[in-house]
């Protein structure tokens, strides 16, 4: 019989690991809740209204349909049997494998505080994207209704929580936005006006990047309007805005209708099941500890990979979270897989890069740092040739060429339905009208 491989989870480092057994003599079954493979390095740019959502998605059906050895389930897994080798389906199907790879990925983490994810949504899913785009637009057109100046400069004020990569796109785009994009499209608010903040605990915005390069970020953030607020730390967040504790142990509340999460993420759901089921220690982050060849200990027919996965490089220090990491993983264990690879799996840094607006970023490439135009033009080179699909590639092309020339955002749309805090301003907002007239 063929062996039967089973991938969970479509992200990157299921997409690769697929991709390298595409072909070959093994049966592949990729098992993801979506039907398509998201790139989520420019979901940023989808939440900020540069991107349609389709422009950053690929059908992982479409990806395969020309690899006779692999399929596609839409499914949601929900546990998994060992003895039986056996993957168990929300619906109570189930798959058979020989080797399971464990690709979940992430979700957002509020540090114990899950009743922020209300007012202050995170970005790892099309979902996210579109509920936030919603935000941030919704907020200049309450800004452009109200006339209290308070509620006025609360629409108006932005916190985007978290400095790393992540947190600093966000906030450079909505640099942009106040700036360029809206720029003469409202009568009676000026979105230039918009307060941006950008709230860390860190004492530089990109911490984790040379100081030359957070340095010139933070720099960059500054003429686009964004304020850096560091050595802070979040202790609420509701529908009114922030409350932070400073360096020295004195609280502050920022008032702000629009709230970003960008400050972490943890393990998929899916790790703790895998955990109990195999008998294996969640660590922090959870995340499940795995040896240098991807697996965890005991079970040499589970690989896990990706944000899910804490694996120690050369040096004793966990990989990072970042995509590279997983599609070097995916490619690794599927070669483990065919008895292609006998070696350890060592991670080869490529460099990291972050774009902060409009032909700005930094980058680094071991001693090699780029700033501004060049590291730009860097950025956009490298995510082109990763995003899944000519025809995306295409498209998002076309689209960063009139950006760059218009500077326009087409996908500026407000769908989907407001949350409920907004719904309750606006009722309040309408009654406070009626009672003055």
């Amino acid at each position: 019989m063929r062996k039967r491989v089973v991938i969970l989870g479509g992200g990157f480092g299921g997409l690769y690991a697929a991709k390298t057994l595409a072909g070959t003599d093994v049966d592949v079954t990729i098992v993801d809740r979506r039907n398509f493979h998201l790139f989520q390095p420019l979901l940023y740019q989808a939440a900020t209204g540069e991107l349609s959502p389709s422009d950053i998605a690929f059908p992982l059906r479409a990806i395969f349909n020309k690899s006779q050895n692999t399929r596609v389930i839409l499914g949601d897994a929900v546990d998994v049997d060992p003895a039986s080798r056996e993957l168990i389906l929300a619906d109570e199907g189930r798959v058979k494998y020989d080797d399971l790879v464990v690709a979940t990925g992430a979700q957002n983490h509020y540090f114990g505080n899950d009743t922020w994810e209300k007012f202050a949504p995170g970005l790892k899913s099309v979902e996210d994207a579109v509920r936030i785009r919603h935000r941030i637009l919704y907020a200049f057109e309450a800004a452009e209704r109200h006339t209290d100046p308070d509620e006025h400069r609360a629409w108006l004020t932005f916190v985007v929580v978290g400095a790393g990569p992540t947190g600093v796109e966000l906030a450079g785009a909505l640099g942009e936005i106040a700036n360029d994009t809206l720029k003469g499209d409202f009568r009676h608010v000026d979105p230039a006006q918009a307060q941006i903040l950008l709230v860390d605990n860190s004492p530089h915005v990109l911490s984790a990047m040379p100081q030359d390069l957070s340095v010139a970020a933070e720099r960059s953030l500054i003429s686009l309007g964004v304020r850096t607020i560091s050595h802070v730390r979040v202790t609420a967040v509701d529908e009114n805005g922030v409350s932070i504790q400073r360096e020295d142990g004195s609280h502050d509340f920022i008032p702000s209708r629009t709230v970003l999460w960008a400050a972490g993420v943890t393990g998929s759901s899916f790790a703790k099941v895998l955990a109990d089921r195999n008998g294996v220690t969640l660590e922090r982050g959870n995340r499940i500890k795995v040896d240098e060849y991807c697996r965890i200990a005991g079970h040499p027919e589970i690989f896990v990979i990706g944000d899910v996965a804490l694996q120690l490089d050369d040096n004793h220090k966990p990989l990072p979270g970042v995509a590279p990491v997983a599609m070097q993983q995916g490619r690794y264990v599927a070669r483990s897989i065919l008895g292609r690879q006998k070696q350890p799996f060592h991670y080869f840094d490529k460099g990291t890069l972050a774009v902060i607006g409009r032909a700005n970023a930094v980058a680094a490439f071991g001693k090699v740092h780029l700033k501004g135009y060049i590291a730009w033009l860097s950025w956009l080179f490298i995510h082109l040739m990763y995003l899944v699909g000519f025809q995306n590639r295409i498209v998002v092309f076309i689209r960063w060429a009139f950006n760059y020339l218009t500077y326009n955002r087409g996908a500026r749309l407000i769908t989907g339905e407001p949350d409920s805090y907004f719904m309750t301003d606006n009722r309040e907002h309408r009654q406070q009208e009626s009672v003055t007239k």
